[in-house]
């Protein structure tokens, strides 16, 4: 049995442009304060990391472990959501997308895809300079408008859909293979990947690729009222990656699943700080203990009411509690007995 690595944080929701959220020595030295032991780093942004270099210079991806290991932490992940989510935009987000394209790019979106495929191989690169295991990102989506079977759908069209997303990340997959890394999908509403179903398609369309594997967030599934410990049943050999984020779910007489357009605050359906929601994380961690997970418990912070430093303070403590650290005997090995053959069949009464 394996003992899951944490607490780890995800810096995304952290990064700034003031200290000690402005460069990655300083949020490292931060995070370390708070009890952290790895940092899950957006390869995006420029004020903590540098993808270019680190897809093609060994020794920066050196010096970087380096400094991260002189403050006790180690790199959990890359990520990059943002990437993924340019993969595929359907144009009716276009408008809203837009912003995660390179300036120059931004008034053709037919050019968006190539370059974002190229900043994923690049990751896949750095990945493996870096000695990471696996990638976390987002599927982006041509099809997330049509969740809701209304007006019915033509023939196919669900289909032609996946078998589009599947030869667009193909390519990427194939790159992350050639790198010995895991491509994990955080499932999401706003991708075209957000349930077990639609993950299931996914492989499909990429023949049941080795590295198409998923980022499991339990806050997700929450708000979409799915069921996220069974989850861990049927999905636990393609879990690689994990978010701990906390949601709750208070449906009212005025609104539900959808949020009826309200802000954060008011929906129903809402991300919280870690052990202020109601998911149960003891359950969780249990389920990944049982199944061997071997990855990193990651701090992803969302909460519209709590201030993020304290989410990021109380989260490590949080997450820390919750590892399990796995027996390496079982419970009752004081009364086991030795093999004896001629015991078992009068045990059995054949003998």
């Amino acid at each position: 049995m394996l003992t899951l690595q944490g607490p780890g944080i995800f810096l995304a929701q952290f990064a700034g442009d003031a200290p000690p959220f402005d460069s990655l020595p300083a949020i490292a030295s931060w995070a370390a304060g708070l009890g952290y032991r790895g940092v899950q780093i957006p390869c995006g942004d420029a004020r903590l990391f540098d993808l270019e270099l680190a897809a093609s210079s060994q020794d920066y991806c050196d010096e970087l472990r380096g400094a991260l290991r002189d403050r006790g932490l180690e790199i959990t992940e890359l990520a990059s959501h943002l990437y993924g989510q340019l993969v595929a935009v359907h144009p009716a987000y276009q408008e809203l997308f837009k912003s995660f394209a390179p300036a120059a790019l931004r008034s053709r979106p037919e050019a968006w895809q190539e370059w974002a495929t190229g900043r994923l191989s690049l990751a896949a690169r750095a990945s493996r300079r870096l000695g990471l295991q696996a990638h976390a990102t987002f599927s982006g989506a041509l099809a997330w408008q049509l969740f809701y079977p209304w007006p019915q759908r033509p023939a196919n069209l669900i289909e032609d859909a996946f078998t589009e997303l599947g030869r667009r990340w193909r390519p990427i997959l194939d790159a992350f293979d050639d790198a010995g890394v895991d491509l994990c999908f955080e499932l999401h509403p706003g991708e075209d990947l957000f349930d077990g179903a639609t993950f299931e398609r996914f492989l499909a369309s990429v023949g049941n690729h080795p590295r198409a594997n998923i980022l499991y967030d339990p806050s997700h599934f929450l708000l979409q009222q799915l069921d996220y410990l069974a989850f861990i049943d049927l999905y636990h050999e393609r879990i690689r990656a994990f978010h701990v984020k906390d949601a709750e779910f208070r449906p009212t007489g005025r609104a539900g699943v959808y949020g009826g357009y309200l802000p954060w605050q008011e929906r129903p359906g809402r991300f919280r700080s870690l052990g202020d929601g109601q998911i149960d994380f003891r359950a969780i961690f249990s389920k990944l203990a049982q199944y061997d997970f071997a990855g990193w418990a990651v701090l992803e912070w969302e909460c519209c009411l709590k201030h993020p430093e304290d989410g990021a303070a109380q989260g490590a403590a949080f997450i820390r509690d919750h590892i399990i650290r796995v027996t390496d005997r079982a419970f009752d090995d004081f009364a086991a007995l030795n093999s004896d053959p001629a015991l078992n069949r009068r045990v059995l009464g054949i003998g």
